[in-house]
């Protein structure tokens, strides 16, 4: 996923606050202009990056008050001038103004997200709402918006640029939506629940990520390993060393260890001890127990909505996406609802029937999924996981990812050493094409403490030429488990595929070419963010990148044509449970949000509710529960929104099919510059619809997804 901070909603606002008085301003001058590392331009190669070395946690608080003051300062010059509003003196000021905040919002976002320990607990926890309100302020200036609005009005007869209008256009309506044109009172209402609902969403997150790091399951016997490969045991060894329990065997609460040992052990007993630490993330009774702050939140969002003018928070939030409506949204999911959850029944069955045939006398359950899923796709396929994994390696994988990214864009990737980094295990590496730089891009790829689960893409720095010429810097992050120090890290097929996609993200990012920052780069639709980041997982399994990086960790050999084969000829097995265990989630989202107005409601409840109205098969359990799905409650990134990966597959499978239809196939050169041209560098520079349409031709079709997926296509009305 594209992880979306603070800092992503008040820049797509404008950095716009409410006029200060005199003394604030000079105040602020002095104290921006001073010696806090975290507010000062960047120095060093590409243009400047990050100082993360500098970083301390007890910089953010003064770097934030002081920031937030010069951008009072700033935004009273806009809101207070004289001269009648134009693009110049109010839509490009605006994006000119907050400078040493943005700066300061980097290293804020990196380590609550990945090194979260200590105090930065408790500053993340102070700072919440004093950032939520300082948002609020922003569209709250009446004067400010006033301005604004007087150039939207004549976007179309005052001489702008497509790409001016098009900011003008976004810039209003970022100020519209968030209640610029409320009377007082319902402005003062609303900045209350902002700030209430930045404090919940940290408070969610926290309670999630020590629930990661408070439960394991502990393992005295190497019997108990029976079945797990070698890789798994290692990771597990070394999780034991890291817990100061040497000599045992250790499976932490996160995707990267709990996944593996669900699929391989043979220990049902203890498939079932993981399976339950894994999915009860956020929803253990005590302190960390996540339920009455989604109760709370689904109550702020629903009068959130209200003052706004809509029925429902996900009215609201659709308005804004290519979906425009959440029947748009539940329209698409129900379509592919129906075939997936009969193709998981399938799945089951056949899961169920080789159960009996070994004489295990059991009832597929919810943690036998995984195991019995891999046994079937070994008999059926001869397609063994283990059998695959040691191909791939994090490494090799990660030069295949830069090698395809040539092929497509021109980029070379090298490595640099003068870039700081907040932690050892991050990599930088220079981005070029021909020569000439495009970007920075930072990888940090292995679990530690501190850091949230899962895998993302970060922007610290978006593309623009407005005030000269930026490049952009991305991250991508990941949550591996390292192994012994020296021995390579192997990954399992879907850990490869994610890999893929958050570096589409960030291919996103680097290959982003227009002027102004509130446009580019990812600054898109989300229901469309997912779409470049979705159709890079394509070039995973091409014969190009397999031949070259999956290669044995020990022979250093390719992988074999005929392993080539069986995965090709598997690539629609289990898409039953993959697709319902994340459509039970966007279905949930969505519902939820739906049913919320303002009463209080039980997230347990109505996951029981949702999931046997929909008829959720008892095997499965949502991908992301309520007390741990950080997507939608630990911030507004896809809250209401989960249907996007579902909205975005389905533009990615057509146009996955664009260069499954080209001569050259996914290196087609020609499809690949319409993709750059039309989707990769033109940001929000143009709406999601039209960028699609301009690259294939049409609008876009379910087909191709039911295809992709190996389901029936939908009966035609």
């Amino acid at each position: 996923m594209k992880r979306r901070s603070f800092l992503a909603a008040a820049s797509a606002a404008v950095l716009s606050p409410a006029i200060a008085d005199a003394a604030t301003k000079t105040a602020a001058k002095g104290a921006a202009a001073g010696a806090n590392p975290l507010l000062a331009p960047w120095k060093g190669p590409f243009g400047g990056v990050p100082a993360f070395d500098k970083v301390k946690p007890e910089l953010f608080v003064p770097a934030f008050k002081a920031g937030m003051a010069q951008g009072r300062a700033e935004i009273a010059a806009i809101a207070a001038n004289k001269a009648a509003p134009t693009f110049d003196n109010t839509i490009a000021a605006l994006e000119n103004a907050g400078r040493p905040l943005t700066r300061a919002f980097c290293p804020f976002n990196v380590f609550t997200s990945t090194m979260s320990v200590g105090p930065m607990r408790k500053v993340e926890q102070d700072l919440s709402p004093v950032l939520a309100a300082y948002q609020d302020e922003i569209t709250q200036n009446g004067a400010l918006f006033a301005r604004v609005k007087a150039v939207y009005d004549k976007r179309e007869t005052s001489g702008l640029t497509p790409e001016q209008q098009r900011l003008t256009w976004v810039i209003y309506n970022n100020f519209a939506r968030q209640g610029a044109a409320l009377d007082a009172a319902s402005k003062k209402r609303l900045g209350e629940i902002n700030q209430k609902l930045a404090s919940l969403y940290t408070t969610f997150s926290q309670n999630e990520l020590a629930d990661e790091e408070g439960y394991t399951v502990v393992i005295d016997k190497e019997a108990d390993l029976d079945g797990l490969p070698d890789s798994v045991r290692a990771g597990a060894a070394q999780a034991a060393v890291d817990k100061k329990l040497p000599g045992k065997w250790v499976i932490t609460n996160t995707r990267s260890s709990a996944e593996p040992f669900l699929v391989y052990s043979n220990n049902r007993a203890l498939r079932e001890k993981v399976w339950r630490m894994w999915v009860m993330r956020g929803d253990n009774a005590g302190a960390h127990d996540n339920k009455p702050v989604i109760t709370q939140i689904l109550q702020l969002r629903a009068e959130k909505a209200k003052l706004l003018g809509f029925a429902t928070y996900a009215h609201w939030i659709t308005a804004d996406q290519m979906a425009k409506t959440p029947d748009a949204a539940m329209d698409l999911m129900m379509k592919v609802w129906k075939p997936a959850s009969a193709r998981a029944r399938e799945e089951v069955a056949d899961m169920q029937k080789l159960a009996d045939s070994e004489g295990a006398k059991i009832k597929i359950e919810p943690w036998d999924y995984r195991y019995y899923s891999e046994k079937v796709r070994k008999a059926r396929y001869d397609l063994d996981e283990n059998e695959v994994k040691p191909y791939l390696q994090l490494e090799k994988l990660r030069e295949g990812m830069f090698w395809a990214a040539g092929q497509l864009y021109g980029f070379e990737f090298t490595q640099i050493h003068d870039a700081p980094v907040y932690h050892p295990d991050v990599r930088v590496f220079k981005v070029t094409r021909a020569g000439q730089p495009v970007g920075l891009w930072y990888f940090d790829p292995y679990a530690r403490p501190g850091k949230q689960s899962g895998a993302w893409m970060n922007e610290y720095r978006t593309q623009e030429r407005f005030k000269g010429v930026v490049l952009p810097i991305v991250s991508n992050n990941a949550n591996f488990v390292k192994g012994k120090p020296g021995e390579p890290i192997l990954v399992s097929w879907d850990d490869a595929s994610t890999m893929f996609h958050e570096f589409g993200h960030a291919l996103h990012g680097l290959n982003s070419s227009v002027n102004y920052p509130t446009l580019a780069g990812t600054n898109v639709a989300r229901d469309f963010v997912e779409f470049p980041s979705q159709l890079n997982e394509h070039w995973l399994p091409t014969k190009q990148v397999l031949s070259q990086f999956a290669v044995h960790y020990k022979t250093g050999q390719p992988i074999p044509d005929a392993l080539v084969a069986k995965i090709e000829k598997a690539k629609t097995f289990n898409q039953g449970f993959k697709t319902v265990e994340y459509l039970g989630s966007a279905i949930y989202d969505m519902k939820i949000h739906l049913a919320a107005k303002g009463q209080a409601i039980d997230p347990g409840q109505f996951e029981k509710d949702t999931m046997a109205e929909i008829g959720m098969p008892p095997e499965i359990v949502m991908r992301h529960r309520p007390t741990q799905f950080g997507h939608i409650f630990s911030g507004d990134g896809y809250s209401a929104g989960y249907y996007d990966y579902i909205w975005a597959d389905t533009l990615t499978a057509d146009a996955a099919e664009a260069f499954q239809e080209a001569p050259g196939g996914f290196y087609d050169k020609a499809v690949a510059k319409r993709l750059h041209d039309d989707i990769m560098s033109v940001g929000n520079t143009i709406p999601a619809d039209e960028a699609f349409r301009r690259f294939r031709g049409r609008d876009v079709t379910i087909d191709a997804l039911m295809r992709n997926r190996g389901f029936a296509a939908p009966a035609k009305a």
